[in-house]
């Protein structure tokens, strides 16, 4: 508590002392999205030359500039410093919580959308490829976990969004092909569209798999009984 006190203080003084305006060419660099993580970005935009952030619901986020590169943002209680080289990117100072980690958030191109963003664009090839593009570089990542994935899947069927469940049904599968349930989940969002032609393919590759999956089993006897 001290320790957050102090730091507090020690940035109310210093930007006391320091023009919150930035320059134009500051300006024209750091502007922009980062990826603050696997499937979430922070926004950095500037009004009358100060700096600005949009992050989780917050689109109006004051930072206080305490050098002509870091500035301090309450909502993570992090001092952010930006970096140019190679490329331009936003580093966490340094402090004793971090326990060593180096925490890294890139620039992301113009155009450049998240796999969520890009699956609720329904941009759905590129949303598979950036979902793969995660777990290739974290298996354990958990934006990614099946489970996950299969909930958002079930939320869509609810709503009765059948195309978004079968689209997300169809990237967990991608991501975890071994996996029974995921074909079955496919067979719910399939039998759920009516079609039924293809709840019959899942719920036998299902079964395939896992022979006492008792989802697939009673919705595949029922189906072929017909």
């Amino acid at each position: 508590m001290k320790k957050l006190s102090y730091l507090l203080i020690l940035c109310i003084l210093i930007s006391s002392c320091t023009s919150q305006k930035n320059t134009e060419d500051f300006i024209n660099a750091t502007s922009g999205r980062y990826l603050f993580n696997a499937n979430e970005v922070l926004e950095i935009y500037f009004e009358e030359a100060e700096m600005h952030a949009k992050w989780r619901g917050n689109d109006n986020i004051e930072l206080l500039k305490v050098s002509d590169s870091s500035f301090y943002m309450k909502e993570l209680n992090e001092k952010m410093i930006f970096v140019s080289n190679p490329t331009m990117h936003i580093e966490l100072a340094p402090k004793t919580e971090h326990d060593g980690i180096i925490y890294r958030f890139d620039k992301m191109a113009k155009g450049e959308k998240t796999p969520d963003e890009y699956f609720k664009a329904k941009e759905y090839e590129k949303a598979l490829t950036g979902y793969l593009n995660i777990q290739l570089k974290d298996s354990l990542n958990p934006t990614i976990k099946e489970r996950t994935l299969n909930k958002l899947g079930y939320n869509y069927l609810r709503n009765k969004e059948y195309d978004n469940a079968i689209e997300i049904f169809n990237i967990n599968k991608a991501l975890y092909p071994k996996s029974s349930n995921v074909y079955d989940a496919l067979g719910d969002g399939y039998l759920a569209k009516k079609d039924t032609t293809n709840a019959i393919v899942y719920y036998q590759k299902t079964l395939a798999i896992n022979p006492e999956n008792s989802n697939a089993k009673k919705a595949y006897k029922k189906l072929t009984a017909e």
